[in-house]
C-alpha cells in the first residue's frame, strides 16, 4: 500500500508528535508514505476571514500537486483533512469558484480534474489496513489502561465519509485492538476550544476544561487526540486552566502514539516525550 502524505503546517511544527507517531506506525505496518512534494499551507486559517477563494487556490494546489501521482492522500491534521475536503466540494459544486481557482492554477502551470482522494489515517487504518492486520502486530497489549478517546469537531462534520458524525467509533476500535479500555465519552466531538485560546481566552479555557474534567471524571488516565490543534489546546494550556478553574493533570496523546506502544514502538520513535503534561502514566508497564 503506498499513499501521498500532506503533512500540513502543524505537523512540522507544535504537532511534530503526531508526525513522528505516524509514520512509525505506518512504516512498521508496511505502508509507504510519499511526502507531497513542494506542498504548501492548506488554507484553513485564510476561510472566509481573509479571502475564501484564494484559501481555495492554496488548497488546489495542493489537489493538483497530488493529482499527478494518482494515489490518495493522506491528511493527519483536522483542519488540513476538513480544508481540503472542502475546497474539493466546493470546486465540484460552484463554477465560479473552479473557474477562479482554475485561472489560478494555470498561471502556476497547474491542472486539477477532481480525482484525488483525500482521506484521514484512521479511515486508512480501519478499511484499508484492516483491524485484523493490526492486531497482528501488537505486541505490548495496553491492558489495564482506560482511555477517553477525542476525536474533535472537524473530522466527521461535515464530511462524515468514514464515521458517525455524532458517535464516531474508528479510533475506539484502534485503541481496543491495542488492547486498552475505552471509557465512556458523550463528548468525544465536543470543540477544544479551537483558536478562542488565543482570541478569547475565556471562552477558550473554559471548553479546554470541561473535556479534560470529564475525561477525569469518567476515569481515564488519558486524552488520546487525532488533531494536533486539540492537543495543543488540551495539553498546553493545562496551567492556565489549573489558575482559572482547578488542576487537572491529564496527559493528552496521539493515537498513532497509543498504536504505536502497543506495537512495541519507542517512547522516542514515538514523539512521547514533546508531551508538555507528562505522558508517563501511559508509559507505565511498557
Amino acid at each position: 500500500m503506498k499513499y501521498l502524505y500532506f503533512p500540513g503546517c502543524s505537523l512540522k511544527g507544535t504537532g511534530k508528535a503526531y508526525e513522528e507517531s505516524l509514520l512509525a506506525v505506518f512504516r512498521a505496518l508496511g505502508v509507504e508514505l510519499k511526502e507531497i512534494d513542494d506542498w504548501n499551507c492548506c488554507g484553513a486559517t485564510a476561510y472566509m476571514s481573509v479571502d475564501e477563494a484564494k484559501s481555495y487556490a492554496l488548497a488546489g494546489r495542493n489537489l493538483a500537486i497530488a493529482e499527478r501521482e494518482e494515489l490518495d492522500v493522506i491528511a493527519p491534521c483536522s483542519a488540513c483533512y476538513l480544508g481540503l475536503n472542502k475546497a474539493q466540494k466546493s470546486l465540484q459544486d460552484h463554477p465560479e469558484i473552479r473557474a477562479r481557482v482554475t485561472k489560478a492554477l494555470a498561471a502556476a502551470g497547474l491542472e486539477y480534474h477532481g480525482k484525488v482522494k483525500v482521506r484521514h489515517p484512521l479511515d486508512v487504518l480501519i478499511n484499508d489496513v484492516g483491524l485484523d492486520a493490526i492486531a497482528k502486530r501488537i505486541k505490548s497489549p495496553l491492558k489495564g489502561h482506560k482511555f477517553a478517546p477525542y476525536y474533535g469537531c472537524q473530522i466527521v462534520r461535515p464530511f462524515a465519509s468514514f464515521d458517525d458524525q455524532y458517535d464516531p467509533k474508528t479510533m475506539d476500535k484502534l485503541l481496543a485492538a491495542a488492547g486498552a479500555e475505552n471509557v465512556t465519552f458523550p463528548l468525544k466531538t465536543r470543540c477544544c476550544g479551537g483558536s478562542l485560546t488565543g482570541t478569547v481566552p475565556e471562552v477558550g479555557l473554559r471548553l479546554a476544561y470541561i473535556i479534560l474534567k470529564e475525561a477525569k471524571k469518567r476515569g481515564a488516565e488519558a486524552v488520546v487526540t487525532v488533531c494536533p490543534l486539540c492537543q495543543f489546546n488540551l495539553d498546553g494550556y493545562q496551567d492556565q486552566i489549573a489558575r482559572k478553574f482547578e488542576a487537572v493533570d491529564m496527559p493528552v496523546v496521539y493515537f498513532t502514539q497509543v498504536l504505536g506502544l502497543a506495537m512495541g514502538l519507542s517512547a522516542d520513535e514515538l514523539g512521547l516525550k514533546r508531551s508538555i503534561i507528562s505522558a508517563d502514566v501511559v508509559l507505565a508497564g511498557r
